[in-house]
Order: C-alpha cells, then sequence, then structure tokens
C-alpha cells in the first residue's frame, strides 16, 4: 500500500470514526430533551408543550439554514416536506403525551420497534424487500414489544400504545424522507419540514384558542418553564447537527445500531430525575426489541454490501 493510499485510508478511518462519537453525543442529548418535555407537561398541557417545541426547534433551526445555506439543494417547502413536518408533529405529540403518564425509557423502548416497522412498510412503499430472516428478527421484535406493553398497560392504560403509534408515524416519515430526498437534499427536506411543522402547529395552536380551548400562555407559566423551552431548541439543533456531520462521515447502516444507546441516557435520566427505573419484564422486552432491532441492520448492511451498494 503506497504512502498516499495509507494516508487515505487513515483518514477516512478517522472519519467515520468522529461521526460516530457524533452520533453517540446525539443520542445522549436525545433523553435530556424528553425529559424537559415530561417536566413541561406539569405545566401545561402535552399540546401546548409540543407547540413550543416545535415552534422553538424552528427558531434554533434559522440560523442552522443559514449556516449550512450551501448545502441545501432542491425546493425546501413542498408537499413531502410538509408531510414529514405533520408526521413529525405526530411522533412528538404522541411521545409527549406518553411522557406525561409513563416512564421515559419504557416509551423510548415501545418506540425503538420504529425500524421493525419501516422494514414492513419498506415493501408496500418503496419496493425494498427485505429476506425472510429480517422478517423473522421483526416478528421477535414485536413479540418483545408485547412484553413490555402487556404489564404497562395494565398499569397506565392506552397511553401505552402511543409510543406504537409515534413509531408508526416515524416509519412513514423515514419513507417520505426515502423518496424525497431523490430530488433534494436531505438537509433540505429537513428544514422544509422543521418550518412547516411550526407554522402548521401554530396554526392549529390558535384555531383551537378561537373556537375550542384556550391554551396555556408561556407568560403564565413559571419561569424556568420558558427557559426549558428555549433549551429544548437549542438541544433540538444542535442533535440534528451532529446527527448531520455525523451522516455526512459515516455510513448509515453504521450509524443505526448506535441509536439504541438512547434508552441508556432515558433510563439514567428517568431514575435520576424522576425515580422511575425499568422492572424486569420491561427490560426483557427491551433487550428483545434491541436485538432483534440490530440483527435486521445488520442484515441490511450485508444485503447492501453483496449488492454492490
Amino acid at each position: 500500500m503506497s504512502d498516499r493510499s495509507f494516508t487515505a485510508c487513515r483518514s477516512e478511518a478517522a472519519a467515520k470514526r468522529n461521526g460516530m462519537i457524533a452520533m453517540c453525543v446525539a443520542m445522549a442529548l436525545l433523553p435530556i430533551g424528553d425529559a424537559i418535555s415530561k417536566l413541561l407537561t406539569s405545566v401545561a398541557t402535552p399540546f401546548d408543550v409540543t407547540v413550543w417545541r416545535t415552534v422553538a426547534q424552528a427558531v434554533f433551526f434559522l440560523p442552522v439554514a443559514f449556516l449550512m445555506r450551501q448545502r441545501l439543494s432542491g425546493n425546501m417547502f413542498s408537499l413531502p416536506a410538509v408531510a414529514s413536518g405533520a408526521l413529525v408533529v405526530v411522533v412528538l405529540f404522541c411521545l409527549i403525551t406518553a411522557f406525561e403518564t409513563m416512564p421515559i425509557a419504557t416509551a423510548i423502548a415501545i418506540f425503538f420497534i420504529e425500524p421493525l416497522l419501516l422494514t414492513i412498510l419498506a415493501r408496500p412503499f418503496l419496493g425494498e424487500r427485505a429476506g425472510p430472516r429480517r422478517y423473522a428478527a421483526v416478528a421477535v421484535g414485536l413479540i418483545g414489544a408485547l412484553i413490555v406493553i402487556k404489564p404497562n398497560f395494565a398499569v397506565f392504560g392506552p397511553v401505552v400504545l402511543l409510543p406504537v403509534l409515534a413509531a408508526l408515524a416515524y416509519a412513514f416519515n423515514m419513507i417520505v424522507v426515502r423518496k424525497a430526498t431523490r430530488t433534494r437534499s436531505a438537509l433540505s427536506l429537513q428544514l422544509g419540514a422543521t418550518f412547516s411543522s411550526a407554522a402548521v402547529m401554530l396554526f392549529v395552536h390558535l384555531a383551537t384558542s378561537v373556537f375550542w380551548r384556550e391554551g396555556t400562555s408561556l407568560s403564565t407559566v413559571p419561569g424556568w418553564a420558558v427557559g426549558a423551552v428555549l433549551g429544548a431548541g437549542a438541544l433540538a439543533a444542535l442533535t440534528f447537527l451532529l446527527i448531520t456531520f455525523a451522516f455526512r462521515n459515516a455510513e448509515a447502516s453504521l450509524l443505526a445500531p448506535l441509536q439504541y444507546l438512547e434508552i441508556v441516557g432515558a433510563t439514567l435520566l428517568g431514575f435520576l430525575v424522576f425515580g422511575n427505573f425499568p422492572d424486569t419484564l420491561t427490560w426483557l422486552g427491551t433487550a428483545i426489541i434491541l436485538g432483534a432491532g440490530v440483527y435486521v441492520f445488520r442484515r441490511e448492511r450485508q444485503a447492501q454490501a453483496s449488492s454492490g451498494h
């Protein structure tokens, strides 16, 4: 191997390592935003918290859009962007509503069936066919989800199903993203979705306040809540930048399993802040879900390698 090739290999390895580190940091930050949302549900409804978080994210994404404008390609505001933004709002609202009642770690564990649902949906919507081993892993993972859901359903009621709905919405969002990024950059789509979701949520908030309910105003909540909303928005922007950096430097199949590190932070914060700790069945079901998800990612990576992609 020539010195030039050796240097190139080392540079590529360093880029992948930095990408993986960025993804790990992002996964450590995500549960902090979730904990903030759970704290905010003590002073406002999950709907109001969803509105605040969505708008705060959009505000902090404005400088991101300016700083990264050279990476934008394709139409930022489009029907796919609106669809993606609407699906992300569904994800946020379902998870925040679940956080209000149940432990963060339990909700996130159930939400992690998303890659399994995406594997099922990829065939009819994307024409991507998985092999029998991946479908078997999906079935095992869904059994793990039932192990988590059943005892928690008895304790918390139907709200336990909201992370399932969130996972389904996120899986559909990934389908929208995969299709839309064929004609525009992922950054353009992400920013368009963020700004579209903020506009839609502000409109819905205004409409419901006029015709149905009186929303909670930030001017009436404790001072810490305003700071928490701003913190959640800043964290969302920082996490987005880290994930963007990670995917620019390492393959998606290499980074995808690292997403499961989020459950570690969610468990730790849930215990330290709220005194919640998963029981044995929840741990068992979570282990099955994560194991199935990692297997699906590995099989997908092997399939891509064998096809030359």
